[in-house]
């Protein structure tokens, strides 16, 4: 997942005498595919009372305990015995799916989490954590989730979607002005380490400017960033930029992929910032971005253009002409990705893989992978792995670890089985 190394800078000692650890979800590599029947000891989500639709956004762990975030107020017992208030946050035993103590109440969504020894950090598009004022990023206690005060948010404005801690840095991605910068983890005042121009809303685009989502190599030292952008540095690099993380300062690097400057088929304005998500793979040498937009403009854009798809880049390319390989869901978004070594799982509202003429329709070659799936890291083509995981608008979040795969969405069942919002997959 996106995962970060542990280096002892002086700031990283500074962190660790404050108590910190600032070796956050470190990579993780699988030896095999994990199974397609989910555990039965995991909690689920509670639809509202207004009949909304719940969902996981994010997942981190931490000694045996998962903490999950995204859209929901109640949650209920892996046997469906009981529920729990939880807004918008939670934590929960990995191996029995019993709650955990830890229950901040965050008023609006909770994108992104990283975990260290005694703290929680969450991103979002909130303004307070039990009632105190907190804009898009707050620390909290990792046992009790009371709020750390003397940790403040540095964002008046915008949302927090994606956090990493890298060599005692805590790396912020929202829409907030600067749209990524790295934060002291014991105050959150702003640093100068990453102090670029990214600039630009897409054309046609309903959304702010903004990095969605990125990725850190496990060496830390390149971060691929993906979001509404059109320009870093002055540079143009729409919809992704990579990044050189050096002891010192971030700088832009040269790495482009220019048919990232081009739109997908359709017009939809919350479908122009195509790329959704983009993960390393344990090694780093290949990272892997999933995108939205519908399909190709034409046939000829077939391999090059990333519109409703997987795809694999070299880490080391820095002027691909295309990608390694594409996976086409064939008109349906892709939202979220993990690479573990084994595999290249992902997930959104899909109903297909193996697509690439299929136009909201099933295509010569195209497999059934209602939801998501798993694909051969050097093939590109769909693996066996098939849980069946419909969503409504799909699945944003993934979490790998030594025993198998966490996955949160917004849907109610895989495997065939109930496992509202959040479900594990584990290694056989």
């Amino acid at each position: 997942m996106r995962a970060h190394r542990f280096a002892l800078s002086a700031v990283a000692i500074l962190g660790l005498v404050a108590g910190l650890c600032a070796a956050a979800d470190a990579q993780t590599r699988q030896p095999r595919v994990v199974d397609a029947n989910p555990a039965d000891t995991t909690p689920h989500l509670v639809a509202d009372d207004n009949g909304g639709q719940p969902r996981v956004l994010s997942l981190a762990s931490r000694k045996g305990i998962v903490y999950a975030g995204g859209i929901f107020h109640k949650v209920a017992s892996p046997k469906l015995r009981f529920t729990k208030k939880r807004r918008n946050l939670m934590a929960f035993d990995a191996d029995t799916g019993a709650f955990r103590h830890f229950r901040p109440k965050v008023n609006g969504p909770v994108w992104a989490i990283r975990v260290t020894r005694k703290a929680v950090y969450v991103g979002g598009a909130f303004t307070k954590v039990n009632g105190v004022p907190r804009n898009g990023l707050a620390k909290l206690n990792r046992r009790t989730g009371a709020v750390v005060r003397s940790f403040r948010s540095p964002f008046d404005e915008g949302r927090v979607t994606d956090l990493a801690l890298v060599d005692g840095r805590l790396i912020a991605g929202g829409t907030f002005p600067r749209k990524l910068v790295a934060l002291r983890p014991d105050t959150g005042s702003v640093t100068r380490y990453v102090h670029l121009s990214i600039r630009g809303a897409l054309p046609g685009s309903s959304a702010r400017a903004g990095v969605f989502r990125f990725a850190v190599d496990p060496s830390g030292r390149r971060l691929v960033a993906v979001g509404n952008f059109t320009h870093v540095e002055g540079k143009k690099r729409a919809r992704a930029v990579m990044l050189k993380l050096g002891s010192t300062s971030a700088t832009l690097k040269s790495w482009r992929y220019g048919p990232f400057g081009r739109k997908c088929r359709t017009d939809a304005p919350s479908k122009q910032a195509y790329l959704q998500d983009v993960d390393f793979a344990p090694n780093g040498n290949y990272f892997v971005v999933v995108a939205t937009g519908y399909v190709v403009p034409t046939s000829d854009d077939i391999g090059t253009m990333v519109c409703d798809a997987a795809a694999r880049f070299e880490t080391d390319v820095m002027a691909p002409t295309k990608p390694t390989w594409i996976n086409y869901t064939g008109g349906d978004t892709l939202h979220s990705v993990a690479i573990t070594g084994a595999a290249v799982y992902v997930q959104g509202h899909s109903r297909w893989l193996d697509n690439p003429y299929g136009s909201d329709s099933a295509g010569p070659g195209a497999v059934d992978r209602r939801g998501g799936g798993a694909i051969n890291p050097v093939t590109g083509k769909a693996l066996a792995w098939n849980p069946v995981m419909p969503n409504q608008v799909g699945g944003y979040a993934f979490l790998a670890t030594h025993d198998g795969l966490w996955i949160g969405r917004d849907g109610k069942r895989i495997g065939g089985e109930y496992h509202r919002g959040i479900a594990f997959m584990p290694l056989s």
